[in-house]
């Protein structure tokens, strides 16, 4: 195989010089705000520490020592997340144009704001825990919820994101979510708003949208779409109610999909699977699409005819 010459990568990299001044939106260079993705997950690994203390650190923790632990981690948190916070601030100079002493500030009150919501969070996972023991009869205990189940991931970083998200931080938020959604396979936008109590089984391919609502003891299966009814209106929409809103204890089965901002799921509504819905359900309703026919043909006797056709061909041969 021929190696490129001098004069062809020279050739190359001009090519891509004028690509870059072509394509502005795709490159960040001399951007002094660029946010640190590991460092973003690292600090999304600590959260969880907290959160679920004695699970996922590498070494075990001890009665005695537990408060050390947690007061470092929270100090390590903090340190990083402020930090990385005010970059994401300088970043979005369109919305809130700021000096980077200003949003050095403002990311000081904000994580310290949503450190403070740490306990309340931890109080409604626990509720999320218990929520996926109960609602599977395989979970041999909240341990195997809390170290396996990928719903549980899902909506830790969800929770947590949801604060930030909350507090008006740029890009952050929806960092943590797509990597909760590249891991187990469930993409919950950081603007959904989750009530206490929910679970989704098996998981993946559930769609979750920015503006969805969910209350209380909702509980999703694996292929679940909360959805828009349509994005052709693009950026003209942001801000709009374009996803569902799911009252307390709706269960809605596998594959299902329930589009637009204004189709409301009432109370301890179920919604059976592959069904696609795009208005409201009245509470206490069940909605289900009408079985497919099915139809069995007995293939034994159409086997053996084709062997005996087979071994009669090979006679005559």
């Amino acid at each position: 195989m021929n190696t490129t010459t001098q004069k062809e990568m020279k050739d190359l990299v001009e090519e891509l010089m004028s690509s870059y001044e072509q394509y502005p939106a795709t490159c960040n260079i001399d951007c002094q705000n660029r946010l640190n993705r590991d460092t973003i997950l690292n600090i999304l690994e600590m959260l969880r520490w907290v959160i679920f203390p004695g699970y996922f650190e590498m070494k075990n923790l001890k009665s005695c020592s537990i408060e050390y632990h947690v007061g470092e981690l929270l100090e390590n948190i903090q340190y990083h997340l402020t930090k990385q916070v005010s970059k994401a601030l300088l970043h979005d100079q369109e919305h809130a144009p700021r000096t980077k002493e200003e949003a050095v500030d403002a990311a000081d009150d904000i994580v310290s704001a949503f450190l403070e919501k740490l306990p309340s969070l931890r109080e409604v996972l626990a509720t999320d825990v218990q929520a996926a023991y109960d609602g599977d009869p395989a979970a041999f205990n909240t341990d195997e919820v809390i170290f396996s189940y990928p719903g549980l991931l899902a909506i830790t970083v969800n929770r947590l994101a949801h604060e930030l998200f909350l507090m008006g931080v740029p890009l952050i938020p929806r960092m943590m979510t797509e990597y909760a959604h590249s891991v187990t396979g469930i993409d919950i936008h950081p603007g959904a708003s989750i009530g206490r109590y929910f679970f989704i089984d098996h998981g993946t391919g559930v769609v979750i949208g920015e503006t969805t609502v969910i209350g209380n003891g909702v509980k999703l299966y694996q292929g679940v779409t909360l959805g828009a009814l349509s994005t052709r209106g693009g950026q003209s929409l942001r801000h709009k109610k374009r996803h569902p809103t799911l009252e307390d204890n709706v269960t809605v089965y596998s594959g299902a999909s329930i589009l637009g901002g204004e189709t409301v799921i009432g109370t301890e509504a179920v919604i059976g699977s592959n069904a696609f819905v795009t208005s409201s359900v009245p509470a206490h309703t069940r909605v289900s699409i009408k079985n497919p026919e099915l139809q069995f043909k007995d293939r034994s006797r159409t086997a053996e005819l084709g062997q005996e056709g087979f071994f009669n061909r090979k006679e005559q041969d």
